[in-house]
């Protein structure tokens, strides 16, 4: 078995690894980086039609946003994710794909006027629909041979709706491995979201670490900040807007 990190191992966005093993290469999260560019993903070094599957933890953009450019760039082949996450990303990978389109449509506008190449988006709002049609949807707690001696389960991660950690079970030359990808995980006792849950053991374990070196300190009453700031809009006589 051998991993790669394509992002997110030095900083916050843009989670990516490869994964070899059993003949096969398998992608876990294909993330976009957001916000400053510290550290420049690698480029995958592998071309993206010999990738053989990709296995999302959740939906948030730093962790699919290159699915449709890796879809563009040739990948047709299964992505497996919660089914939940299956449904975001059909709103979100959407969205961001017309934002590539809208930023290329605007960047080309200028490009005309000052005699600069033009550009093209990332990817599409077609590549995004074709990545959303490959996605399998998968169960809390099953596990799922997607290849000979390769199986793989997701765990509750607590973090959003859908999110998960992905336990990967590998064979290889009569030795069993399983490898834990904790996706980003969620805080314990929230109201709408379950507790992230506990997997029973892993040999190797590939953890997310945002937030690993601090402590969070007491919870803050959410309750009563929402009240002050409400209390305090109506004693400056402003208006308090609210949607269903």
């Amino acid at each position: 078995m051998k991993l790669t990190f394509i992002g997110a191992d030095h900083e916050v966005t843009g989670s990516c690894t490869l994964v070899e093993a059993c003949g096969k290469k398998i992608i876990v999260d294909c993330g976009m980086e957001q916000g400053a560019d510290t550290y420049v993903n690698c480029e995958i070094p592998v071309p993206a039609e010999e990738i053989d599957a990709v296995l999302l933890t959740h939906a948030h953009i730093d962790h699919s946003g290159n699915i449709p450019a890796l879809v563009a760039n040739g990948y047709n082949k299964p992505i497996y994710a919660t089914e939940a996450t299956r449904r975001l990303c059909d709103i979100m990978l959407r969205d961001s794909a017309h934002i590539q389109e809208s930023d290329a449509e605007w960047k080309n506008r200028k490009a005309k006027r000052s005699g600069k190449d033009m550009v093209v988006p990332m990817y599409t709002t077609l590549d995004a629909e074709a990545a959303i049609k490959n996605f399998v949807p998968c169960y809390y707690g099953q596990d799922y041979p997607i290849f000979e001696n390769i199986t793989i389960r997701f765990l509750d991660a607590g973090h959003l709706l859908g999110s998960s950690s992905i336990l990967i079970t590998l064979t290889e030359d009569g030795e069993t491995r399983t490898v834990l990808f904790s996706g980003d995980l969620g805080n314990v006792e929230r109201p709408l979201i379950k507790d992230p849950e506990k997997p029973e053991a892993a040999d190797f374990v590939i953890i997310e670490s945002t937030y690993g070196d601090r402590l969070h300190g007491p919870r803050p009453d959410y309750l009563g900040q929402l009240t002050e700031i409400i209390q305090d809009t109506f004693d400056r006589g402003g208006n308090v807007v609210t949607t269903r």
